[in-house]
């Protein structure tokens, strides 16, 4: 009796959590785009028109142009990468396929917490990118053209979103000697996205820090919501380096109704 009562009250503070769960991803998201403090300051820099980060951008774009007219294969390499390989499509395919596997495997608030941050970082990004109108880099001899606004770099934010989605739902899977291999080729990943944007021409310095900030922002504001989820259920804090869901290499990742027995057969409570 103790015991039935006892298992009824975890389940029902599981119940609870998950509600609070959905309350905690939604606050988080809505506010992502506004609790970032660097990327607040970077963008009043942007918007009055600072002196020292325009001569830094406009610097930068130069210099980089010269170096893309001198090397028109490094250039092609630069743009394959950039157009194909980390093209927020691409990124955003692979995060979705990745969430239907975590929906496989009934990961469920993984794999909300997944489809939330890339989605939260895709529309804040766009309606950043509409507030600011930022004007493209204009070269003379540009070797690439970009449409749309200008910051932040949306190359950067889903490379950032993207790369922090796939450590933090798949570090569980991977062997603890190869987390930091990890770890080393999502920030390398990341840091050339970035390069590949400036270096072609179509963003300036400022924007691709911009994505980078805003992008971190809205990973940790998700995360922390997920976290909330896991001290509500009852669950240990998870830390970084073993991913968000350690228990997903179990066959339950979750924790569900619990399941007794009466008379004969199992019931769900």
């Amino acid at each position: 009796m103790v015991r039935a009562a006892a298992q009824r009250l975890r389940d029902l503070r599981r119940r609870t959590a998950d509600r609070r769960f959905g309350i905690h991803l939604f606050a988080s998201a809505t506010v992502a785009a506004t609790a970032a403090v660097p990327f607040g300051l970077l963008l009043v820099l942007v918007e009055g028109h600072w002196q020292p980060l325009r001569r830094l951008d406009a610097g930068a774009a130069r210099r980089l142009n010269e170096a893309a007219l001198e090397h028109p294969a490094w250039t092609s390499t630069l743009r394959f990468l950039s157009d194909r390989v980390w093209d927020p499509v691409t990124l955003r395919t692979a995060v979705a396929l990745l969430t239907v596997w975590l929906l496989y495997r009934r990961a469920w608030r993984l794999a909300a917490w997944s489809a939330v941050t890339a989605t939260a970082g895709g529309l804040i990004g766009l309606l950043v990118k509409i507030v600011v109108e930022r004007a493209r880099p204009s070269l003379e001899d540009p070797v690439a053209h970009a449409p749309g606004f200008s910051f932040p770099s949306g190359h950067a934010m889903t490379a950032t979103t993207s790369f922090a989605i796939f450590l933090l739902a798949l570090l569980p899977l991977v062997p603890r000697a190869l987390r930091a291999l990890c770890w080393g080729v999502a920030i390398v990943s990341v840091l050339s996205v970035g390069f590949t944007r400036i270096a072609l021409g179509v963003h300036w310095f400022s924007d691709v820090v911009g994505g980078w900030l805003l992008g971190l922002a809205v990973v940790a504001l998700t995360t922390w919501a997920f976290e909330a989820w896991r001290t509500d259920a009852g669950r240990r804090p998870a830390d970084l380096s073993e991913g968000l869901e350690p228990e997903l290499t179990g066959a339950h990742p979750e924790p569900g109704p619990s399941v007794r027995k009466h008379h004969g057969g199992p019931v769900r409570d």
